[in-house]
């Protein structure tokens, strides 16, 4: 039988709530503060790595 380990974890995806899969914050708010202490502008570039089901985009859209 043939390792089909991307084919499990997409099904996983497909069934199961975000916070049910892997580490999920509704709020990210360490994150946010962090970023907001490191004194890059509004207008910085970011890299969300590894995110996954992050909001953490969702949050800094907000915030302008």
């Amino acid at each position: 039988m043939p390792d089909d380990r991307a084919g499990h974890w997409q099904r996983v995806y497909e069934t199961k709530d975000a916070d049910a899969v892997s580490w999920y914050q509704a709020h990210p708010r360490l994150s946010l503060e962090l970023i907001e202490l490191s004194g890059v502008g509004k207008r910085a570039r970011l890299i969300d790595a590894g995110g996954g089901a992050s909001v953490l985009v969702d949050h800094l859209l907000a915030a302008g």
